[in-house]
């Protein structure tokens, strides 16, 4: 296995699309923690699971834990996420993966959250394996800009 974490995540909507992923991080041997949904129940509530996710990223004090969490939309998902200290959580509907590589470059986003009813599955894994394994830069000004939304109240 692969000493990073990736936290998963997902409500009905997002149910299928986060299995697979699941299925596809555990064959690259990455360490896969699944808070919820475990099961598809229609109509439940993501703001439990996505909190479960935050709060994970959120303590990793190294900085290390990254998460996917999915929904419908990844919108209220990602605002669940981002109420979190140090959570930067950002949404991807498909499509050009230069944004979502911009992401972790300059922003190191550390949750990404996907709006399942959007994006295909075999692009969805190309797009995680892509922004698992884009680095920050760690660029001074980039940095600067991190540490001042951190320090938001």
């Amino acid at each position: 296995m692969k000493t990073q974490t990736i936290i998963l995540a997902s409500d009905h909507a997002g149910f299928a699309l986060k299995e697979a992923v699941k299925s596809f991080l555990q064959e690259k041997k990455y360490t896969v923690l699944d808070v919820g949904a475990h099961e598809l129940i229609p109509g439940d509530d993501y703001p439990i699971f996505m909190s479960a996710a935050a709060l994970k990223v959120a303590q990793d004090l190294k900085g290390e834990t990254k998460a996917i969490i999915f929904g419908a939309s990844g919108q209220g998902e990602a605002i669940v996420a981002n109420r979190f200290p140090g959570v930067r959580a950002v949404v991807w509907y498909g499509g050009d993966q230069e944004v979502l590589r911009k992401t972790r470059e300059h922003n190191d986003a550390n949750i990404l959250a996907i709006g399942a009813v959007y994006v295909e599955q075999d692009a969805t894994c190309d797009a995680v394996e892509s922004w698992l394994t884009t680095p920050f830069s760690g660029d001074e000004r980039h940095q600067r800009r991190i540490e001042q939304i951190d320090t938001i109240e």
